[in-house]
């Protein structure tokens, strides 16, 4: 069938892009379908429904996001300030150069639609899921729990607050990049500064000095 033709799909997922970059996040499906050189119903059926098409888009996108993430968080060789201001600016330069997509994504397609709202959820909370992880591999957290919970603490902080970036474009970038690192830092400082139970808190360590 030709709505199973890879090919094809990508080539109709190449003209939602440029439309969608084009016109903004409000462009309609027609447009779409126009801009591919076909009707709109025959869009649909490459991808199911409207539904589809969206879901198609999110996964090219939002994938390639967090492939693009996942070298800056793992960087060997670098302390994690340095990790940290490097992904949250490749994130930045990345949203910001595909604005229109983002809130495509992220805005449009999720309001509308209940299930690409569920799996933009699923594939960010993998991020946070994976830099728990991370923590854990690197003993930055030991504790695999309040390791999750940081990681997806991070991960929604920069996403909402570069969501926030885009509606402020007079907000210097660097200034958004350091906040962040700062709030990220001072987290793992506050972890690292606990000592275990077997040895005591810190405070307690205090008291006897």
């Amino acid at each position: 069938m030709s709505g199973r033709d890879p090919d094809r799909r990508r080539a109709l997922l190449d003209a939602a892009d440029r439309v969608i970059l084009a016109q903004g996040p409000e462009v309609s499906m027609a447009a779409i379908a126009a801009e591919a050189g076909i009707t709109k119903p025959i869009l649909y059926r490459h991808f199911g429904d409207k539904s589809g098409l969206y879901q198609a888009l999110a996964d090219r996108h939002v994938r390639t996001v967090i492939a693009q993430l996942r070298p800056e968080l793992a960087a060997p060789g670098t302390d994690l300030r340095s990790r940290a201001r490097s992904t949250i600016g490749v994130y930045l330069d990345l949203i910001s150069a595909n604005r229109n997509l983002y809130r495509f994504l992220f805005h449009r397609a999720s309001s509308e639609d209940s299930r690409i709202r569920s799996h933009m959820t699923a594939l960010v909370r993998g991020l946070g899921e994976e830099l728990g992880g991370l923590l854990v591999v690197e003993r930055v957290v030991p504790e695999p729990t309040k390791a999750q919970v940081l990681g997806h603490a991070f991960v929604g902080m920069v996403q909402t607050t570069c969501d926030w970036w885009l509606e402020h474009p007079e907000v210097d970038r660097v200034e958004v990049v350091e906040g962040l690192v700062d709030v990220v830092a001072a987290a793992l400082a506050s972890r690292s500064a606990v000592v275990s139970p077997r040895s005591g808190t810190a405070s307690q360590a205090a008291g006897r000095t």
